[in-house]
């Protein structure tokens, strides 16, 4: 990976609008949605030793990602993933697990020896909450029946098997999670609840609708009251562990539409009508991480995305109001190594106890890059390139040298489920068998190869099919190399569950290339246009999520648009030319049959 940083100005070539431009819908049913949709889906990190990253993109799906080894570790698709679209996540407190012996623990883990993160919440917009287990990999429960509406905001007890929800129903559900079911619920507010946050000792609850208020829990009334922002709060965050009564318990909300992230004290006297302190920001805040201060002496250290897709650091010691807004000690902005470099959006960061070093995720959500960054908060502005295309493209190159092909003998037999005893024998792969020294071999081309493998569909009947990996193997490799042969012979096939199949173990940077030779075969012959339209049909129901996250998806597919926009408008001219056949037809059949009664 190519890397570097430098120190750049602030708002200098990344002022440049990198919005994603939506196409219009009237064609695709992959229509972007401008950029904004994608700031609005979960990204966190699970806690303390942030081992995982849990996303939720745009096609439902729950995708859990390995920070060490950089590679999915789970994907869970809820059942009615399409209407319950997720809208929050949090991860539960990590539990002590007892078990036998154990591997050799790193360094890293050396604190943490027995505990291990495993229960992730999801809220979704229909009002239920899915439970997920990371250790099973696995549905744990669902919880419904508390809300009417939309989930905004799930948040654990750090100590009791407890969830707190708020939701647009104006109302907060407590839920036990031994039994499943709704322990208190109560209404926090005249408008939608969205956003909790419940304290390091678990006495405390925040909440925010038209304004933020704290609860306590034991008895479910409001303990304080806090209005300041005049948009909708997306964040609340705990600052301090200090209690209540000693004037030193301090927290902070963000809201959207809001540049500034503002801290409040909660002061015995109760006079702590306003924010003691302001943190300023080039946009709202997307993701937020911080590590909290446990006295005076102890500074708080913060770390917010914004939805421009930039990194601030703030270090700040929280021990009274401060009157001037605080501008980040460090700004990180991430930009790409070409010419006219673009910017790569941050999607979220952890802090460390290092504090020179940072986790950062960034890029695409669909298959975000993960990175442990060393940043050098001396320096204001900090801007750093990566390559993320030959990132993708080294995964890509790594999945496919995966694939291995076991090397049997020609006497080799293998048993197929069906007739007992049904015996089939085995040809040995190309150049399975040890090459004898001195001898002239000849290594086939991969033309010959696919006439070895009868990949055509007018190959002899009983010959075996091409399993579904190789498909999607031969695929990436025509694709990379363009060799009309082995596309030809991928594209020749009409089985629409294989095509969907094939297309759906695609790597994720092979699809854009895919779409393009669609596109081009398309403009071609009718027969060949119309099995490309099952190749497009195939890509468009399994890849939309990607598609419409790419930040210049007009301009790639702008020559699909504007050529089934024009077919469409000219199917529309003879869907009227074919009523009118259709009619002249039954008239002059009706005037035959008319004609012969009247001979007869």
């Amino acid at each position: 990976m190519h890397q570097r940083a430098c120190s750049v100005s602030a708002n200098t070539w990344f002022l440049a609008n990198h919005a994603c431009r939506s196409l219009h819908t009237h064609c695709f049913v992959m229509a972007a949605d401008g950029g904004s949709s994608s700031s609005g889906q979960p990204c966190v990190f699970s806690p303390k030793l942030h081992q995982y990253l849990a996303l939720c993109a745009q096609d439902g799906r729950l995708r859990i990602w390995n920070t060490d080894s950089k590679t999915l570790h789970q994907e869970y698709v809820p059942s009615a993933h399409l209407s319950a679209t997720c809208t929050c996540i949090s991860w539960g407190p990590c539990r002590t697990v007892k078990e036998g012996p154990q591997r050799k623990k790193r360094k890293s883990e050396a604190g943490h020896a027995g505990e291990q993160v495993d229960m992730l919440a999801l809220g979704t917009a229909v009002g239920s909450i899915i439970i997920y287990s990371t250790v099973k990999g696995a549905l744990h429960c669902t919880l419904d029946g508390g809300h009417s509406g939309g989930v905004n905001s799930v948040q654990w007890h750090p100590k009791d098997s407890l969830l707190y929800s708020g939701s647009d129903d104006t109302h907060i559900v407590e839920w036990d999670l031994q039994t499943g079911k709704t322990r208190c619920k109560w209404k926090a507010d005249r408008s939608s609840v969205t956003s909790m946050c419940v304290s390091p000792d678990g006495k405390l609850l925040l909440s925010a609708g038209q304004t933020i208020k704290m609860w306590d829990l034991e008895t479910k009334e409001v303990y304080r009251k806090f209005t300041g922002h005049a948009t909708a709060v997306t964040t609340l965050r705990f600052a301090t562990t200090r209690p209540p009564e000693t004037n030193g318990l301090y927290f902070l909300s963000g809201a959207s539409h809001d540049r500034l992230l503002s801290v409040w004290q909660v002061r015995e006297d109760g006079k702590d009508k306003n924010s003691v302190v302001s943190f300023t920001l080039t946009d709202e805040p997307q993701h937020i991480d911080l590590i909290t201060s446990c006295g005076k002496e102890e500074a708080l250290r913060l770390a917010v995305v914004c939805k421009d897709g930039q990194l601030h650091l703030f270090e700040h010691f929280l021990n009274g109001p401060c009157k001037k807004p605080l501008s980040p000690t460090c700004t990180v902005q991430m930009s790409g190594v070409e010419d006219t470099p673009l910017p790569i959006p941050l999607l979220a960061t952890a802090l460390t106890k290092d504090t020179s070093s940072l986790l950062l995720a960034y890029g695409s959500r669909l298959q975000p890059v993960m990175e442990r960054v060393e940043v050098n908060t001396a320096e204001r502005h900090v801007c750093l390139s990566r390559d993320v295309h030959s990132t993708l493209s080294l995964t890509m190159e790594t999945t496919l040298s995966k694939v291995k092909t076991p090397i049997v003998n020609s006497k080799s037999k293998v048993l197929l489920p069906g007739l007992p005893g049904h015996q089939a024998p085995v040809k040995a792969p190309l150049g399975s068998e040890k090459r004898k020294k001195g001898t002239d071999t000849k290594e086939m081309s991969i033309e010959e190869r696919l006439g070895e493998i009868g990949l055509s569909e007018g190959g002899a009947k009983g010959a075996p099919s091409l399993q579904t990996d190789n498909f999607a193997v031969l695929l990436v490799q025509g694709l990379e190399s363009k060799d009309a042969n082995i596309l030809n012979k991928v594209f020749q096939t009409r089985k629409d569950v294989l095509i969907k199949k094939t297309v759906s173990r695609l790597p994720l940077p092979a699809i854009l290339p895919l779409v393009e030779e669609i596109t081009k075969r398309m403009q071609g012959h009718p027969y060949t246009a119309v099995l490309m339209v099952r190749w497009l049909k195939a890509v468009l129901i399994q890849h939309t999520s990607y598609l419409s996250s790419l930040p210049d998806l007009v301009s790639q597919l702008g020559v699909l648009y504007h050529m089934i926009e024009s077919r469409v408008k000219m199917f529309h001219k003879l869907s009227k030319l074919h009523g009118k056949l259709y009619l002249f037809m039954t008239q002059v059949c009706s005037g035959r049959t008319s004609v012969s009664e009247s001979s007869f």
